[in-house]
């Protein structure tokens, strides 16, 4: 790595640092050389995740701030960033990406499809079918995890189907998790075919309630992340060394997420699950004790 592009990396790695995410992004079971690589990944798409939730701008501004994140990805593509003394982090961030795109020689189309992905969430806000959730999912989290297999030089059909559905039962896992503050935004993950057929009603989320109607739909929709999470569990063995320990830690995390969910009856009103201190013994007791699929 040009000892040049050090203040770029660093920027990604302290972005990384400073949001909060169900997992550490970068953490230290990656191997050392995969490290800036993945947090300029997370540097791109957080930053552009978070134009699309930005509340206090016009529909018209983030879809333009999107547009302009996507000229700039195309810009450090062909080499036109260059690291300047006192450059802003976002300057920083593609000063970066770029770098890592050209050396562990990454699709530019998956990081396309991302912000794909971002520029839907500021116009659609519900979803009729399961196909269309997952379609979101395909452009929204599945990149994610084909990209976090190239840089660490995997390119292999059978691992890169599996790393879909991992990705994918990850996205529904955080939705769920979510459905309170995504409700808030006036967003809904749950399709309509999900929760319709067993009487699920907005007026109840808008009250906060979460009805037996909606505890049924939401098992039904865990069940159908379980589901992913199983297709998921191929790509943490079919990888080696500190990235299958990464993934492995990654994937029981979520079946964690997933677990507390299911155990206080799917309420995400009146208790949004997250991982804590209380569940690292839980899932490296589970790591070490881990079976290939």
């Amino acid at each position: 790595m040009p000892r040049d592009l050090d203040p770029a990396y660093a920027a990604c790695e302290r972005l990384a640092r400073a949001h909060y995410e169900n997992f550490p992004v970068a953490s230290w079971v990656l191997p050392r050389a995969m490290r800036p690589h993945v947090a300029a990944v997370y540097a791109f798409a957080r930053t552009a995740d978070d134009f699309a939730d930005e509340g206090e701008r016009t529909e018209a501004e983030r879809l333009g701030l999107l547009d302009g994140w996507l000229s700039r990805l195309h810009a450090c593509v062909d080499g036109a960033v260059e690291p300047k003394a006192g450059a802003a982090d976002e300057d920083l961030f593609f000063v970066a990406l770029g770098q890592t795109i050209r050396a562990c020689r990454l699709p530019v189309d998956l990081f396309e499809d991302l912000v794909s992905a971002f520029r839907q969430d500021v116009t659609t806000r519900r979803y009729e079918t399961w196909a269309q959730v997952l379609d979101y999912c395909r452009r929204s989290a599945n990149p994610v995890g084909r990209l976090v297999l190239r840089i660490g030089g995997y390119e292999d059909a059978a691992l890169d189907r599996s790393s879909d559905a991992f990705c994918s039962a990850l996205q529904l896992a955080n939705f769920w998790q979510d459905l309170a503050r995504d409700w808030a935004k006036g967003r809904l993950y749950v399709p309509r075919e999900a929760f319709a057929p067993v009487g699920a009603r907005d007026a109840d989320l808008d009250a906060g309630r979460l009805t037996p109607a909606w505890r049924a739909a939401l098992a039904g929709a865990v069940a159908k992340t379980r589901a992913l999470f199983e297709d998921g569990r191929v790509v943490c063995d079919g990888v080696s060394g500190r990235l299958r320990w990464e993934l492995r830690l990654t994937w029981l995390g979520g079946a964690r997420i997933l677990e507390r969910l299911e155990a206080r009856g799917f309420d995400a009103f009146g208790h949004r699950p997250v991982l804590g201190t209380r569940d690292a013994p839980v899932i490296i007791w589970r790591a070490l004790r881990w079976r290939r699929a």
